[in-house]
């Protein structure tokens, strides 16, 4: 015992917090790297939204011409005589039907790599959770009472509004797929949450 907490206790917790500090890292990581790659992808590019078209590095306009609503996928592309007259052609495309870009219609929050990503995360929390549970139900003094819930509150809230979080999204993108759609957020690659 330290300070009249056992130690099986103490180490459950330091597990915990383990366990929560590295589903809330992989959170970030995959934020970021959704981030990175959506900036990457459209690089040198604004999105417009008020006119739902995508302005390259030299003003020219690329235009929605296609939504795959199965991929969950918007293409735009510029006029073929602008990107063939274009100075900055050589750098920018090597297609001679135009310039063409891809945009998510579904941003972070909506997406099945978010999903994922935040299933990974909640199964860790409630790892987290089971752990300190049955370390309850193991230890029934006061200080290991106290020590074990002091974690186990913050812990379960998290575990909780991840579960909401995983189970929403998904039930908006099947009844309107089209509602998901924010070109804008997922141009930035924006985290709505």
């Amino acid at each position: 015992m330290i300070d009249g907490v056992h130690v099986e206790v103490i180490l459950a917790a330091g597990y915990a917090l383990l366990l929560a500090g590295v589903a809330a890292v992989l959170e970030w990581l995959a934020r970021h790297s959704h981030r990175r790659a959506e900036h990457y992808r459209n690089s040198g590019f604004v999105y417009h939204r008020k006119l739902d078209v995508w302005e390259c590095p030299t003003g020219h306009h690329l235009t929605r011409v296609e939504t795959d609503f199965e991929r969950k996928i918007a293409r735009y592309r510029a006029p073929a005589h602008k990107c063939n007259a274009c100075h900055c052609k050589k750098d920018c495309t090597d297609s001679d039907t135009g310039r063409e870009l891809e945009s998510r219609l579904d941003a972070w929050v909506q997406s099945e790599l978010r999903r994922f990503h935040r299933g990974v995360s909640l199964t860790l929390l409630l790892l987290a959770v089971v752990i300190l549970a049955a370390e309850m139900f193991r230890h029934r003094m006061a200080r290991d009472w106290m020590v074990l819930t002091v974690l186990l509150l913050p812990i379960a809230i998290a575990s909780s509004r991840r579960f909401a979080a995983f189970v929403e999204p998904a039930q908006k993108n099947q009844s309107d797929p089209e509602k998901s759609y924010s070109p804008e957020a997922a141009a930035r690659g924006k985290n709505l949450i």
